[in-house]
């Protein structure tokens, strides 16, 4: 008779069997420098996280006190509840997933970041980066469903992404929309691909290599989904000139 084979054993958080907080130290070591060093403060990415390990991350973000909002990105339903549980005045976005502490964006400062959104299906990413922008200190505008499908909608947005300093274009499918726009404005042009899209575009690698083989110049590309690493790029690109 043969064995049942068994696998590793599933890592739990020590403290999530007895009900009790878990000290920081055991999940994470907050990067409370970084403001000041970078110029933007630290986020926190909850996916692959336990509630209880994002619950001892705010709580320490709460202890520290306010200042540059915290963003916790990527939030699912039981860390949107940790989240709140220890910073109950935070702001969170269900199409962005995402959760912000202190609540209120910063006076807009600098240049107009734009998030172009392809189609609703990549609205979640694009409002990501947006919020990302945002509540980094920059005006940010969304411009919804204007795929390559139907030239005449990002035609008809030319006078708003021209006024852009940064341009975030948000899309699945065939990902050609970034060469599209960078082809007729000036600003750079930071390009997010995503999941979105039938098999062949195997889960957002499509989309990403038709952004990486732009010919378009003034095309950068972020990673699959990550509208956060998009807005941010856009937010430091349109960031106001130094003293």
């Amino acid at each position: 008779m043969s064995e049942t084979p068994t696998g590793p054993p599933v890592p739990q958080d020590p403290a999530e069997d007895r009900g009790v907080p878990l000290e920081l130290a055991a999940v994470a070591e907050l990067d409370h420098d970084r403001t000041r060093r970078r110029g933007y403060p630290e986020a926190v990415y909850c996916e692959g996280k336990t509630a209880a390990q994002v619950a001892a991350i705010a709580a320490a973000v709460r202890d520290k006190g306010s200042g540059p909002a915290t963003l916790f990105t990527r939030a699912g339903g039981e860390h949107v509840k940790a989240v709140l549980a220890e910073l109950p005045d935070a702001h969170y976005d269900t199409d962005a997933r995402l959760l912000a502490w202190p609540p209120t964006a910063p006076p807009p400062d600098g240049g107009t970041v734009a998030v172009v959104c392809a189609g609703t299906s990549d609205l979640p990413v694009a409002c990501e980066a947006l919020l990302t922008a945002r509540y980094l200190g920059r005006p940010a505008e969304l411009i919804v469903d204007v795929g390559v499908a139907g030239l005449h909608r990002v035609l008809g947005k030319l006078d708003v992404l021209r006024e852009a300093r940064a341009v975030v274009v948000v899309a699945g499918m065939d990902g050609a929309l970034p060469s599209v726009v960078a082809g007729l404005i000036a600003a750079p042009v930071v390009a997010v691909p995503t999941s979105v899209g039938y098999g062949a575009a195997f889960g957002g690698l499509a989309p990403l290599l038709t952004m990486l083989n732009a010919c378009s110049p003034g095309v950068a590309v972020v990673n699959i989904d990550n509208g956060y690493g998009g807005g941010h790029l856009a937010a430091q690109i349109a960031a106001p000139p130094k003293d």
